[in-house]
């Protein structure tokens, strides 16, 4: 291990331009804790919250460093070597990026936070899960999602205005007075379709002509090298994960079931099962179960893309009602449990039933539940129980 290396490409990563726009979960984060971890898809800019915290901190760099374990310098080296020798010279803060790549990250960051009086934060794929290694790491490190950009995020960036995010109780009691201050600085409809083409990830801002090549790379990287490595899925079975989500883009919600994909792909049901469950965790599907009171319901999982920009990338014309739903799973599940539901499209936290849909949606699905609430596309103000559904891209 050549650290001075390590120290030279550091300090060349410190030296970048960061944006300044801080993601949500910048100011969720107790950045005071010895061990974070930050979760998130590929693109969604976990890099930068690193960085963005580094470049607020009053630190020399001899007492900082930062890696990332793709990065060619790090081929071989040991985490804990790193830390060990970085230690012995003095070193406070130690940023590892990417840290999926390494199949031991789990031994070492324990072995890391017992042994040095360090603070480590580490960021990683979606599909990273440290409760269930041989190792509990999750009784040391606190782990955050990041989740892509909200259509509230997306506005900030868009216009540099301000926008309150609101909790789900707020939104369904109080959504017509929240729709009007919306309206009152922007035109919600207008900025909620960019945001379906092209604002769920913050690297549209470098470049809206590159952004569907760089979003096809995202899904690419994330099979091909992310899950590939967490998993250890063989090579030749990548090509199956693609065709999956090539295949969910232009089907309508329940259309498109695991018997048919089975079939479709050339894998059995439990070899699908296990790919559609890693592209779950990969941030590239959604697969959204039935809620508690529906288990006896012969229904087949509901299977979504992850978020609306997939569908630019993956489909000349994705189905509407997909592009509907995946939205709103994308801004709901975060915080929230999202389960589909006999009878509106789905129930959160098992209390309150949404059914998704156009302006002209009505309530009738949803007679005799007092707690359910028609989600219309095309809507800038609802009324009652109806509620337009880019609200739901200001959760967070």
């Amino acid at each position: 291990m050549d650290l001075q290396i390590l120290f030279k490409i550091s300090a060349q990563i410190f030296s970048r331009k960061i944006p300044t726009y801080k993601r949500w979960l910048y100011s969720k984060i107790d950045f005071s804790g010895k061990m974070i971890g930050i979760k998130g898809p590929r693109g969604a800019g976990k890099s930068t919250i690193l960085l963005q915290y580094v470049s607020a901190l009053d630190i020399p760099a001899s007492k900082k460093i930062y890696v990332s374990c793709d990065h060619p310098a790090m081929s071989g080296v040991s985490i804990y070597d790193l830390a060990e020798s970085f230690y012995a010279r003095g070193g406070k803060l130690l940023i590892i990026d990417e840290i999926h790549k390494r199949e031991s990250f789990a031994k070492e960051l324990k072995a890391i936070y017992d042994v040095f009086d360090l603070q480590v934060i580490f960021s990683g794929s979606s599909a990273l899960h440290i409760d269930n290694s041989i190792v509990d790491l999750s009784r040391r490190a606190v782990i955050y999602n990041l989740g892509v950009l909200s259509l509230r995020e997306f506005c900030e960036l868009q216009t540099g205005e301000a926008f309150k995010s609101y909790t789900l109780d707020e939104l369904v009691n109080n959504h017509i007075d929240i729709a009007t201050d919306i309206m009152s600085k922007i035109r919600p409809l207008e900025q909620f379709n960019d945001y379906l083409t092209f604002g769920c990830y913050p690297f549209y801002k470098n470049s809206l002509i590159e952004y569907p090549q760089k979003l096809t790379e995202v899904i690419n990287i994330t099979i091909d090298s992310d899950l590939s490595t967490i998993y250890k899925i063989d090579p030749s079975k990548l090509d199956k994960l693609k065709k999956i989500i090539y295949m969910l883009c232009s089907t309508k919600p329940f259309e498109l079931n695991i018997s048919k994909l089975s079939s479709a792909v050339g894998a059995s049901w439990i070899t699908l099962s296990k790919y559609l469950e890693r592209m779950d965790a990969g941030s590239l599907i959604h697969i959204v179960r039935a809620g508690s009171g529906m288990r006896a319901v012969n229904k087949p999982d509901k299977l979504l893309l992850d978020n609306p920009n997939l569908f630019t990338v993956l489909c000349a014309s994705g189905n509407i009602g997909a592009v509907r739903e995946s939205f709103f799973v994308s801004q709901t599940s975060l915080l929230h449990q999202v389960h589909f539901h006999n009878k509106g499209d789905f129930i959160i936290d098992e209390k309150r039933v949404f059914e998704i849909g156009g302006a002209s949606k009505d309530a009738h699905q949803l007679e005799g539940d007092s707690d359910g609430y028609v989600v219309s596309d095309d809507i800038e103000i609802g009324f009652d129980n109806k509620i337009p559904l880019y609200l739901f891209g200001f959760l967070y």
